[in-house]
């Protein structure tokens, strides 16, 4: 599948910056959902500054998203750590005082306790299927596999399990004859970039509220489920 133009992007400096809601970004492929955060962050009166776009892997195409966007990159490499968690405490570290909201788009590494606990209820996560069905790194395959009707996206909070965090939004998509994989991933993206810089928004703003497994957005009315 072809790549999508990238948009250059001026980037913003001085008291625009400083008071924007600083949104960090974990990735680890192609960045589609990093892109539509990009592009929330340039509109103007946006409120909201990608500050930091990390990679597990030097060659993820995201990181060239953010460059052109002149947004600072790092790759922290599972390979130059011994273990898993001092590669959490690595990027914990890199992340430390950047952020109002981390963000993971379609960043593929587990998280442990030693990075979730340093953001809580500040990471965000979106995942290719309506949790808690078809949790792990293969969903939208398994889904097909499985034969279901409708499948779609979820875009959570994230703790210290896979995939199980406090569900903010979901979107379903419908499974269409002949779909393969790539075909069924494309759409379901489509949802994740429409969900993605929204759930950032909200959560950056403090208009997330938490209770229990239940997570509403708090609106000028009151809370929403």
């Amino acid at each position: 599948m072809a790549a999508s133009a990238v948009p250059r992007t001026q980037p913003r400096t001085g008291e625009a910056v400083a008071d924007d809601k600083r949104v960090v970004v974990l990735v680890s492929g192609h960045g589609s959902n990093l892109q539509a955060l990009l592009d929330m962050a340039a509109e103007p009166g946006s409120g909201m500054a990608v500050v930091l776009v990390a990679a597990d892997r030097p060659g993820a195409h995201g990181l060239e998203r953010a460059r052109r966007a002149g947004v600072d990159t790092a790759v922290v490499r599972t390979a130059d750590h011994p273990d898993r968690p001092s590669f959490d405490l690595a990027l914990r570290d890199l992340v430390a005082a950047r952020p109002d909201v981390v963000c993971l788009a379609g960043f593929m590494r587990i998280l442990g306790p030693g990075f979730v606990r340093a953001f809580p209820g500040r990471i965000l996560n979106t995942h290719p299927s309506l949790l808690p069905a078809f949790r792990g790194a293969h969903a939208v395959r398994e889904a097909l596999a499985y034969g279901v009707k409708v499948t779609g996206c979820t875009v959570h909070l994230v703790d210290e399990e896979v995939d199980h965090g406090p569900v903010l939004f979901q979107a379903a998509v419908p499974v269409e004859p002949g779909d393969d994989e790539d075909r069924l991933h494309e759409r379901i993206k489509q949802e994740e970039r429409r969900l993605l810089p929204l759930a950032v928004r909200l959560l950056a703003e403090g208009r997330v509220r938490v209770e229990g497994r239940r997570a509403q957005v708090v609106t000028a009315e009151g809370v929403s489920r």
